[in-house]
């Protein structure tokens, strides 16, 4: 395979085919995201003789992987014609892979139509991961995702009327002390109204490589401490409103595993973030934390 630099991959996607179409992100601008910060990651989409003779190496030797993932954190910005023949090679040459999936940003989701969607579908698009982050528009701005909370909630109720499953991201402490409840239960309101598939929330970790971890070395942002996190994360969970979805907080990031479907499993969420608030349970040290 043709990898270029840091590889970067939902939980979810660790059993799959990992096909480097897209080398960084277009956007890498957010405040927190130091994935795509090398000059070797600068964006681009790599050659369609390059990702073929990939899919040839996965063809041989990636029998028993039933899944591949679009990878880096852009895929989506491919035009649709090329996205759409780029499933089809990997359709013929893999015959046996089941789903294909990719991460997408908010503003490629907006640029494409129902239909456009519907194609990618059929095509044998099953899946993709959009970072939400927060559903309060003023942490939205600072964090430069260039997308407003209503554009999110648009978005993603657009891939799901494609039955497209769609997996949402949220970061727990992004707003920092300040804006900690007000990003609890706005992300809720955002969730509520998008209903993806699947919240898989994650736990923001300050790297020295961003603005918003130079930020917190001045002291002009605060992170919440680990009650301030759990907190947060309950509040989330206490408003969200009922219906079917997968809810994870199984990432490295994260102090302790949540792992189940919501609604069923809600007041077992609650009791175990309730645990941890009162230090009955084993938090998983900072040294075994990552991203």
């Amino acid at each position: 395979m043709h990898y270029q630099g840091n590889i970067i991959r939902p939980p979810s996607e660790a059993n799959a085919i990992i096909l480097q179409v897209t080398v960084g992100c277009s956007h890498n601008r957010c405040t927190f995201c130091g994935a795509y910060r090398a000059p070797e990651q600068q964006f681009q989409i790599k050659d369609d003789q390059i990702i073929a003779e990939d899919i040839a190496f996965a063809a041989q030797y990636c029998r028993r992987q039933k899944t591949v993932f679009l990878a880096d954190g852009d895929a989506l910005i491919i035009p649709q014609q090329r996205l759409l023949a780029l499933c089809q090679q990997i359709r013929t040459k893999l015959p046996w892979v089941r789903r294909i999936s990719l991460y997408a940003n908010c503003r490629d989701i907006l640029k494409r139509s129902a239909q456009e969607f519907t194609e990618l579908k059929k095509a044998g698009v099953g899946r993709i991961y959009m970072g939400l982050e927060s559903g309060h528009d003023p942490i939205l701005k600072a964090i430069r995702k260039r997308t407003t909370a209503d554009e999110m909630i648009t978005a993603g109720r657009r891939v799901r009327e494609a039955d497209i499953f769609l997996s949402v991201t949220c970061l727990l402490g992004i707003g920092g002390r300040k804006f900690s409840q007000q990003h609890a239960e706005d992300t809720a309101a955002v969730l509520s109204k998008m209903r993806p598939s699947q919240i898989a929330v994650l736990t923001l970790m300050l790297l020295e490589n961003t603005e918003l971890g130079k930020a917190a070395a001045e002291g002009s942002f605060q992170l919440p401490d680990r009650v301030g996190l759990f907190e947060e994360l309950r509040a989330l969970l206490a408003v969200l409103e009922d219906f079917r979805c997968q809810f994870q907080a199984n990432h490295a990031s994260n102090y302790f595993t949540l792992d189940g479907r919501l609604p069923r499993d809600r007041d077992a969420f609650l009791a175990t973030i309730d645990q941890a608030l009162a230090g009955e349970m084993s938090l998983k040290p900072e040294g075994l934390r990552g991203l």
